[in-house]
C-alpha cells in the first residue's frame, strides 16, 4: 500500500530517518520490543521529529487531512453558539479551554462568534503541546483578533492545575491519544508490540498483555455480550478515564465538548472489524501501514464512545447527549449561519461556504462519520443533544 503513496522530498524523508534511527534506538533500550502505544507516542509526539511536534504542515489542503475548522468558520461557530449558553449560565468569569489548537483557524472563528454574541470568556487557553503549532496560532490569531480579544489567548503547556469554570472543547484529539492494540488468540490476551525484524526495520510482534489491558479486554467483551474471536485484532484505550480526569477534573462548573470520529462500543467492536480502526493519513491518503514515513504520517484509531461516556461520568460529570456532528451543528445555530451565508453577495464566495455546510453535514461526509458527545457539571446544555440523540446506542 505504501508503493502507492508519494514519495516524500529529501529534506523531508531526512527528517523522517532521524525519527526512526530514535525509534530504533528506543526498542534497543527496551530490550527489543516497546509496546505500540509507545511507539505511536514517540511517532506523534517526540520533541522536535514526531508528526505533531516538528514543522511540517499538517492541516487543509496542503497538508495530510482537513479537519472540520479548517473548511471555514461555520464549524466553530456553531461550537461558540454552544459555549455562550454555558457561559451564560455561569455569569462571570468563564474560561474556553480548548485542546490541541491545531492552525489556529477553529480559535479565531470562535473568538470572533463569541465576540458577537457579547460571550467572550474571561480567557481563551490553548492546550497545545507542539511548539511549532503554538507559535503559527499566536501569530495567525495576533493578526486576526482585535488586540482587546487577542489579549484574553494564553497558551498552556498542560491541563490546568487549578480549579476553573467554563467550556472545554477538543475536536479530533482522542483519535490521536496513543492506544494500546490488543488481539486475542486461543482465549488468551496479547498486547501489540513493535521491535526489529530480521531485516532490521521495525515490525509487530505479540506479548501477553497486562494486567489493565487484560481486564479492560474481558471489561468490553462482558459489555457487548460475547468473547472476540480467535485472530480478532483491535484498538483499546484503557487510561482514558485518567486522562479525562487529568483534562478535565478541575473543571468544577462547566462543559466538555468533545468531536471526533468513532463508534458506540457494540458497533466498534463489530465481529467484521476484525483488524480494528487504526488508520494513518499521509499526504491526503489513507493507510494502514503506521511503520510508513514515521514523522510524516498522522496515526489515528477510532473512538470508542461508550468508553468516552463511561470515563467522562466516572470524573464526576453528567452525560448531556451524544449525536452526529450534523445534528450538533444543527441544534447550534446552523440555521442562522445558513442565512448569513445566503445573504454574501460574492457569488464565489457564497457557493465556497455552501459547500463548507455540506461537507460538515451530508452522511457521506463529516455528517455522520463524526459525532458529539458532551458532558456536564452544574449547567444543562442538554437542549444543544435534543435532537438527534444517540444515547441509547451507547
Amino acid at each position: 500500500m505504501s508503493a502507492q503513496l508519494p514519495t516524500p522530498d529529501a529534506d523531508a524523508q531526512a527528517h523522517s530517518d532521524r525519527l526512526l534511527a530514535l525509534l530504533k534506538a528506543q526498542v534497543a533500550a527496551a530490550g527489543g520490543a516497546i509496546p505500540f502505544s509507545r511507539y505511536m507516542e514517540l511517532a506523534l509526539y517526540a520533541p522536535g521529529l514526531g508528526y505533531y511536534s516538528a514543522g511540517a504542515r499538517k492541516f487543509g489542503a496542503e497538508g495530510d487531512f482537513v479537519t472540520s475548522p479548517e473548511l471555514g468558520p461555520t464549524f466553530a461557530e456553531c461550537v461558540a453558539q454552544c459555549a455562550a449558553q454555558v457561559f451564560e449560565q455561569l455569569g462571570g468569569q468563564a474560561d474556553f479551554l480548548e485542546l490541541g489548537g491545531g492552525s489556529g483557524a477553529f480559535a479565531e472563528a470562535a473568538l470572533r462568534r463569541l465576540q458577537e454574541l457579547d460571550a467572550l470568556p474571561a480567557q481563551y487557553l490553548i492546550l497545545e503541546p507542539s511548539a511549532d503549532l503554538r507559535e503559527r496560532q499566536h501569530g495567525r490569531l495576533r493578526e486576526a483578533l482585535a488586540p482587546d480579544v487577542f489579549a484574553r489567548v494564553r497558551w498552556l503547556n498542560g491541563p490546568p492545575e487549578e480549579q476553573w469554570r467554563g467550556f472545554l472543547f477538543a475536536n479530533e484529539v482522542i483519535d490521536a491519544l496513543p492506544t494500546p492494540r490488543f488481539s486475542v488468540r486461543g482465549g488468551e490476551v496479547f498486547e501489540e508490540f513493535v521491535a526489529l525484524g530480521a531485516d532490521g526495520e521495525l515490525a509487530s510482534v505479540e506479548q501477553p498483555a497486562d494486567a489493565m489491558l487484560h481486564a479492560a479486554v474481558r471489561h468490553v467483551e462482558r459489555d457487548i455480550g460475547a468473547p472476540f474471536a480467535d485472530g480478532y485484532r483491535s484498538e483499546l484505550l484503557p487510561q482514558l478515564p485518567y486522562w479525562i480526569q487529568a483534562v478535565g477534573g478541575l473543571l468544577v462548573d462547566g462543559a466538555m465538548l468533545f468531536v471526533d470520529y468513532g463508534y458506540p462500543r457494540r458497533e466498534y467492536y463489530l465481529p467484521e472489524r476484525s483488524d480494528g480502526t487504526l488508520v494513518c493519513h499521509y499526504r491526503h491518503r489513507a493507510h494502514g501501514n503506521p511503520f510508513h514515513l514515521p514523522g510524516l504520517t498522522d496515526i489515528t484509531a477510532f473512538v470508542d464512545f461508550t468508553a468516552l461516556a463511561e470515563a467522562g461520568v466516572g470524573a464526576g460529570f453528567d452525560l448531556a447527549g451524544y449525536c452526529a456532528q450534523a445534528s450538533f451543528l444543527l441544534n447550534s445555530g446552523l440555521a442562522e449561519r445558513l442565512a448569513v451565508i445566503e445573504a454574501i453577495a460574492d457569488p464565489v464566495e457564497r457557493h465556497r461556504r455552501t459547500n463548507e455546510v455540506k461537507r460538515l453535514t451530508l452522511p457521506g461526509e463529516m455528517g455522520e462519520r463524526f459525532q458529539a458527545m458532551a458532558f456536564q457539571r452544574g449547567v444543562d446544555i442538554r437542549p444543544v443533544f435534543a435532537r438527534g440523540d444517540l444515547s441509547r446506542r451507547l
